[in-house]
């Protein structure tokens, strides 16, 4: 089988807290200039380059010579360090065809002649010997100045760069102007998908794409569309100041808060896996629990306390999952390994509570250290010796039951299937012998723990779709697993007497009524098992069709883990390509940094918001755009983020990679 290989973005770190004010690669060296002076990165090391000014321009001469432009004059290097060829103020530097060296401190130019101008110059740049200018009031060249009313986006010009077919790339405050350089224009701005249009810096890349620097981070233009760099994921400041393209997929960020390397390598989808997968081992494992963990300091994963969420039962099951697709595929021990461990995690969850068949949200064992509990009802084990969390939720029990189901076909030994069995059985018997509640220490039905028809079929009516496909699944997968009557015969009970699968017809909700995106994970997911077990033509045919409309509204959110369920259970084209598109966008870092995309001029905001009431888009973000988020999250969101003080565990990845190779829809 050969892997499918893409080219994965990587962001490495480099001389954090400078200013960088310049940048050029020559051979095997990056010059980096600063505010405190210039600097040579080579592989492993980074050393003064023995040039202690403000630097403002590197440039490598047409003879092979590094000149440095500082705001003391201009210097050479030579083989004995450097000489100082001017002492003018430098702003901007570039040669001309017969190598002379020209230079403008903002408002003269100095060259073999020398002219002052009545405009502010930002870049210059020499083409078939003829001298362009950026300046604050048009485009200058020839003695003419070109501004709006010849067709300039904006007399505000920034950048310039040749692309070498005729053709000048002009960066202004309003976009980017391209130019024939004999009076034909062409605008590229957000409407042809420029992500910000305030363009600093325009550089080309070694495979024909185009590097754009703006205010608010860095925009690519490659394989026919645009990408965008902004947040501490990808720099460390989003006030971009130089930008340098080295021929091995590597591109240099400068800004104003240090130096950062986007870097593309060939990657493929399992090496991805297994990054998050150790990333999970070092981590993200607390006794088997797998879920987010909290960074003491922002950005720094070396210290981190474990948390104890809402929703232990539910990552970790899908994580369960996750390597039991995994074992079913490749046949690794260490996956049957990773499995076994959260199996068992996820059945001491149901326990450690002094109620059989009822499980907990999370649990904690005392004095263990290094946890954050979530807020809730926290209780004391019968034997003294956890924590366990209530007030349990469906999502929960989504979770278990699909764990369960997963494991117990695809891993488990005939042990291990009369221990899933048993616990099963606890707990879905404690809710068919409690009419469909989850009944918590108190009495009282959990929050979210209905499935009742006495709830659904009257006040529970918005939730009576989802709670009613909900059951059915943990039903149905009660019975396979167990075999016990009584499950089949609820479920039959269900349909019969109550119309639930008639229920599940439109059970997903949309605009005007708020949506809430993780009922779409607890849907998918019980579709999945529903599906999986029944074997009824009518009950399937009103599965199907009721998955066949979740999945036309999900259909845009290019979700993987959706699309693969749909295409796996239906048969149906499922969009592998955009699916597959996601998961080579998802980053290798998860830190929850702080994202914004509200700002952008190529994104259409949408009026409708989903149940936290955000602002959005009309069109899903790209996963490496958008704020870190499980398939639960808003990917129509376009702020977000924690500023660094978390990092999510991979897992969603992971269970769409791994359900998708299973079914043969990724490879």
């Amino acid at each position: 089988m050969i892997k499918h290989t893409y080219l994965q973005k990587f962001r490495t770190a480099h001389m954090p807290g400078k200013w960088i004010s310049a940048l050029a690669v020559k051979g095997n060296n990056l010059w980096v200039g600063t505010l405190d002076g210039l600097y040579r990165m080579s592989p492993g090391q980074t050393e003064d380059a023995g040039l202690s000014l403000p630097i403002t321009a590197i440039a490598g001469s047409p003879t092979g010579q590094l000149w440095i432009g500082t705001k003391e004059g201009l210097y050479c290097q030579d083989e004995t360090g450097w000489e100082q060829i001017s002492s003018h103020a430098v702003r901007a530097l570039c040669f001309d065809g017969k190598g002379n060296a020209w230079t403008t401190d903002g408002h003269t130019i100095w060259g073999p002649d020398s002219n002052e101008m009545e405009f502010a110059i930002r870049d210059m740049l020499f083409v078939d010997e003829q001298l362009w200018l950026a300046t604050d009031e048009g485009l200058y060249a020839e003695e003419r100045l070109w501004t709006q009313e010849d067709g300039l986006l904006s007399n505000d010009v920034h950048a310039l760069m040749f692309d070498g077919v005729g053709h000048l790339w002009i960066g202004t405050a309003l976009g980017i102007s391209l130019f024939d350089m004999q009076g034909t224009w062409y605008p590229l701005t957000g409407k042809n998908g420029l992500p910000y249009e305030e363009v600093h810096q325009i550089v080309n890349g070694s495979e024909g794409e185009r590097w754009v620097g703006t205010g608010i981070g860095v925009a690519c233009y490659t394989r026919g569309r645009w990408e965008y760099y902004a947040g501490k994921r990808w720099l460390p400041s989003d006030e971009v100041t130089a930008i340098a393209v080295e021929s091995k997929g590597k591109v240099w960020i400068g800004t104003t808060e240090g130096l950062a390397c986007i870097e593309r390598r060939l990657y493929d989808f399992e090496s991805k896996a297994a990054y998050f997968e150790q990333r999970i081992i070092d981590r993200h494992n607390r006794h088997g629990f797998v879920t987010s963990c909290n960074l003491v300091n922002p950005g720094d994963v070396s210290n981190i306390v474990h948390h104890a969420s809402d929703n232990d039962g539910l990552w970790t099951a899908l994580y369960v999952a996750a390597e039991s697709f995994c074992y079913a595929v490749t046949g690794s021990s260490e996956a049957k390994r990773r499995a076994q461990e959260s199996l068992g995690a996820l059945m001491a969850l149901e326990e450690k509570t002094p109620l059989s068949g009822f499980p907990a949200r999370a649990i904690v064992r005392k004095g263990e250290e290094q946890v954050d509990l979530s807020h809730g009802e926290w209780h004391e084990s019968p034997d003294g010796e956890w924590f366990w969390k209530g007030d349990t939720s469906s999502d929960e029990i989504d979770g278990h039951l699909f764990a369960y189901g997963i494991y117990y076909d695809l891993v488990a030994d005939e042990q291990e299937k009369q221990q899933i069995s048993d616990v099963v059985g606890r707990i879905m018997g404690y809710i068919v012998d409690h009419d469909f509640l989850l009944i918590d220490v108190d009495g009282e039905p959990t929050r979210w723990g209905v499935w009742s028809p006495r709830y659904l079929n009257g006040p529970w009516k918005d939730q009576q779709g989802l709670n009613s496909l909900e059951i059915l699944a943990h039903l149905k997968t009660a019975f396979h697993i167990t075999g016990d009557p009584k499950f089949q015969d609820a479920y039959e009970y269900l349909i019969q007497e109550h119309h639930y699968a008639l229920n599940t017809l439109d059970q997903k909700i949309v605009p005007p009524g708020i949506v809430n995106h993780s009922d779409d994970e607890l849907a998918f997911v019980a579709y999945y098992t529903l599906l999986l077990y029944e074997e009824d033509p009518d009950l399937r045919a009103l599965y199907l069709l009721s998955l066949e409309r979740q999945w036309q509204y999900e259909r845009p959110e290019y979700c993987p883990l959706w699309n693969f369920i749909y295409g796996a259970l239906s048969g149906n084209h499922c969009d592998t390509d955009q699916a597959i598109l996601t998961l080579e966008q998802i980053p290798m870092d998860l830190i929850t940094w702080t994202m914004r995309n509200s700002h952008r001029a190529d994104i259409q905001q949408n009026p409708n918001i989903d149940r936290f009431e955000e602002i959005q888009s009309v069109v899903a973000i790209p996963a490496d755009e958008r704020p870190v988020m499980r398939w639960n999250g808003n990917p129509y969101r376009l702020d977000g983020g924690d500023g660094g003080h978390s990092e999510d565990d991979g897992t969603f990845y992971l269970i769409a990679y791994w359900l998708g190779r299973y079914h043969g829809l990724v490879i």
